[in-house]
């Protein structure tokens, strides 16, 4: 029986994959900054352990805790939207620790496990944000391109120790990344000189022609863990494809 790491789980994409991956059979270890009672089913192959991806000390002691693991699915994530001019470095840097570099201390420190067993794989969850230019996004875009790039590189790094390396990419939906786990108010990053052009991009956000829901990236997840084919790349959601196909 497979068994599969899981950052982020305590809302989200993250649950939703943390529950996909039960469903299907797999020993499920659902990690999250403040682990939480009650949002997971009680279940003899789940184990939830807390783990905050910016902190060395605490991946580690995560990983000690979880033994060998099959699969790492690289999911948490910050999102932030609004004017570059007004979005604070601070804020900026946030997002990179834990969208960018999180993602890359996880990945760094499963590797040799994997490597020495000749067998594993990585999925790390961007966003559609990577396919097409989106405004207001530039800084959580950066930093999901940056392991856009990371990822396809990697790749190749990998193969040669039959370690599969996967790109799931999210579409956008109501409980999306850009509103969610942020601490910035949108009247304080977009400047009343920004209200004319930000107006209609926000009500778009509110309203979108095509959502993707949170099962759709759990199913998506699903297909890249299990995937031998050499594809790379997952869109999740109807938004995404259609990116993807444009």
């Amino acid at each position: 029986m497979k068994t599969v790491l899981i950052t982020g789980c305590s809302s989200g994409y993250g649950l939703e994959t943390a529950r996909h991956f039960l469903a299907k059979g797999w020993n499920v270890i659902a990690t999250m900054r403040t682990p939480r009672a009650g949002i997971l089913p009680d279940n003899d192959r789940l184990r939830v352990l807390p783990l905050d991806v910016t902190s060395a000390e605490s991946i580690a002691t995560a990983l000690d805790a979880a033994g060998p693991i099959d699969a790492l699915v690289n999911n948490a994530g910050i999102g932030v939207i609004g004017a570059l001019e007004a979005t604070p470095m601070s804020k900026t840097r946030q997002v990179f620790e834990t969208n960018t570099f999180g993602v890359i201390a996880m990945t760094q420190a499963v590797v040799p496990q994997f490597r020495e067993r000749m067998s594993g794989v990585i999925v790390n969850v961007t966003s559609s944000a990577t396919l097409a230019p989106m405004p207001l996004a530039s800084v959580y875009t950066a930093s999901k391109m940056a392991i856009e790039g990371f990822t396809g590189s990697l790749e190749h790094e990998l193969r040669a120790f039959n370690v599969r390396v996967k790109l799931v990419e999210p579409g956008y939906g109501p409980t999306t990344r850009f509103t969610q786990n942020t601490d910035v108010r949108l009247e304080d990053v977009i400047p009343e000189a920004y209200a004319p052009f930000a107006q209609p991009i926000l009500a778009a956000f509110a309203q979108p022609a095509l959502v993707t829901t949170e099962a759709d990236v759990a199913e998506a997840v699903w297909r890249a863990a299990n995937d031998e084919s050499g594809q790379l790349r997952f869109p999740a959601g109807p938004d995404a494809v259609a990116l993807v196909r444009e």
